[in-house]
């Protein structure tokens, strides 16, 4: 897969970039078993809380885990395909580095949403236009349970965030919401947005829960000094003359191994 030059242009003139079908249907049923499993583990913790960033909230979930690449080989190799190497190479260029992975998980009827932010507040790259997500959709992703949304053209600027009182560690900002669009993508969709884009979810009602796992890349050039640091095994160099394949960082070359490991997820039992 490669991006095409009005999909670039969009992505850099409104800050985002939806692209369905970006993973095939055994990558996408490869990845709903692992999530499955994370829950059925017990390994996604609920980080919503009652309003005061503390107390533990019992009406509503936001289930997360952070960072997953410990926890699975499949979410582990994701990042290093060559379809999402070339596309995010084509939108923030290269070398890449991997900041980080997650996965959000916004069970049936209770899931709470996560307030508006950009992710800039978080990491501080010098540009945010030199660090994308990219949001996988594991499930259909709708209005009604409570898709992403994004304020389009709205990304060079940061704005001030503070603690958010519903979450046990998030920080949120207040941005121009009647601008504010939902992005609607079917499973095994992404969507690509910059560091700079303030983006939000919201509530879940329906009575089917909704995931989407989500990976952040830099410029590995505009990277924080500290990401590379000795003890850092979690932020792989992924393209470049810095790039070994993950082998420097996790001690076991990854690059390649995507299609194994699909099949392998595949392969498993229930």
């Amino acid at each position: 897969m490669a991006l095409t030059d009005p999909q670039i242009a969009q992505f850099r003139e409104l800050g985002y970039l939806a692209v369905p079908d970006f993973f095939d249907a055994r990558e996408l049923a490869a990845m709903r078993r692992e999530v499955a499993r994370f829950l059925r583990v017990g390994l996604l913790r609920n980080v919503a809380t009652a309003g005061d960033g503390q107390t533990p909230a019992t009406a509503q979930r936001n289930l997360q885990l952070c960072p997953m690449y410990q926890h699975s080989p499949l979410f582990r190799a994701l990042p290093f395909s060559e379809k999402v190497r070339l596309s995010v190479a084509a939108l923030i260029g290269d070398p890449l580095q991997l900041q980080l992975d997650q996965i959000f998980l916004k069970p049936a009827r209770d899931g709470s949403g996560t307030n508006w932010h950009q992710d800039n507040a978080y990491f501080q790259v010098r540009d945010a236009t030199m660090g994308t997500a990219m949001w996988c959709a594991i499930d259909d992703a709708t209005v009604a349970n409570g898709t992403l949304h994004v304020i389009p053209r709205c990304f060079r600027e940061p704005l001030p965030h503070s603690r958010d009182p519903y979450s046990d560690h998030h920080i949120r900002c207040y941005p121009p919401e009647e601008q504010a669009v939902p992005v609607e993508i079917p499973a095994g969709g992404v969507v690509f947005f910059y560091y700079g884009t303030p983006h939000a979810t919201k509530g879940n009602a329906t009575d089917r829960d909704r995931a989407a796992v989500a990976y952040h890349f830099v410029r590995a050039d505009y990277a924080p000094a500290d990401i590379s640091a000795p003890d850092r095994t979690y932020h792989p160099i992924l393209t470049g003359p810095q790039a070994t394949g993950g082998l420097r960082e996790y001690g076991v070359r990854v690059d390649g191994t995507w299609d194994a490991e699909v099949a392998q997820v595949l392969s498993r039992a229930n």
